[in-house]
């Protein structure tokens, strides 16, 4: 009990830590959320007096005569309530409201990806490890060539191939704009269809990582003392493979699985940006653009959480499998 009193006491600290830079850090930067929505309203003709801009800054939670530390108090108070305040870039929608729509889209499209890359990665890896020294491993240096690709220009490229040239894929959004969002069939057939090539791009960047850390671990994990007794018992190389070599090498990669789900709420900003796609990256860029704190804090909040969550699932659950872990220093 003491192990995992500690690890949920460390996650709460991080937690604490994350939540006041998430707030301090958007604040030391250039600029102010009042006057980038002041200016949205001069563009259109209008007029804004002081009383307005009070009132502005006290719906912000950027209110310049209040002292930062007092700001920070009733910051850490909306947050218990689960109140996020109010978007600029988004004015004048909640935060709460911008964070849940497009982070539906970037948990659909990213984790779906982050899941098939995973399988991928891990079956093939198996497998060339399996048969180390054959012609499956000229896949390695092809894969891990994809994965040195930036984001951008792998997704600059699929663009210009398959939807430029070809024609087989939308050019961007996530969805036909000229349909009624909700599940139906026309909706959702449009959101695949919109989404399978950003998916394309993540799928094909990321899948050579899983591949060659899999790949590894089956090499050493096939020369285990385990794996040889198996092997003189007369098993099927089939049952070997995948009931001792595969099942321990794995173990690793589910490890870093769970973690970069935690990152799946945080999108792929690149490839969102690429493909115009609603995704929370985008919600982010957006909000940085536009010295929205708000949307900022709310998003940071998100992935903080996700990340966290993620980690401590992981820390719990090597505690149980290994007890090992467990033992007091």
């Amino acid at each position: 009990m003491r192990y995992y009193a500690r690890k949920l006491g460390f996650y709460v600290v991080a937690l604490w830590a994350a939540l006041t830079l998430n707030f301090f850090i958007p604040r030391m930067m250039p600029g102010n959320p009042v006057d980038a929505l002041l200016a949205k309203f001069q563009q259109r003709g209008g007029t804004v007096d002081p009383s307005a801009r009070r009132a502005f800054e006290l719906m912000l939670g950027t209110n310049s005569d209040e002292p930062l530390w007092d700001q920070y108090y009733h910051y850490l108070g909306n947050l218990i309530r689960g109140d996020l305040g109010v978007s600029v870039s988004a004015f004048p929608s909640k935060v709460s409201d911008v964070i849940q729509e497009s982070l539906t889209w970037t948990i659909v499209l990213v984790g779906i990806a982050t899941l098939l890359s995973f399988l991928l990665g891990v079956g093939l890896g198996a497998l060339v490890g399996w048969r180390r020294g054959t012609w499956l491993d000229n896949l390695i240096p092809v894969t891990t060539l994809l994965s040195a690709v930036p984001y951008f220009w792998l997704a600059l490229i699929f663009v210009l191939l398959f939807s430029t040239t070809l024609g087989w894929f939308p050019l961007n959004r996530g969805y036909d704009v000229t349909l009624d969002t909700g599940w139906n069939y026309d909706f959702i057939s449009s959101a695949i269809y919109h989404g399978t090539l950003p998916a394309l791009t993540i799928v094909v960047s990321s899948v050579g990582g899983w591949l060659l850390g899999m790949r590894n671990m089956m090499v050493s994990t096939i020369s285990e003392d385990y794996v040889l007794t198996a092997r003189a018992k007369g098993l099927r190389n089939s049952r070997i493979m995948t009931r001792y070599a595969a099942r321990n090498a794995v173990l690793p990669s589910v490890a870093g699985f769970a973690i970069s789900l935690g990152f799946v709420v945080s999108g792929s900003i690149i490839t969102e940006q690429v493909f115009s796609y609603p995704g929370i990256g985008s919600k982010l860029l957006d909000a940085v653009q536009n010295n929205d704190y708000a949307l900022m804090q709310g998003i940071f909040l998100v992935i903080t959480v996700a990340v966290l969550a993620a980690n401590l699932v992981v820390d719990l659950l090597y505690g149980f499998i290994d007890p090992r872990t467990r033992v007091e220093n």
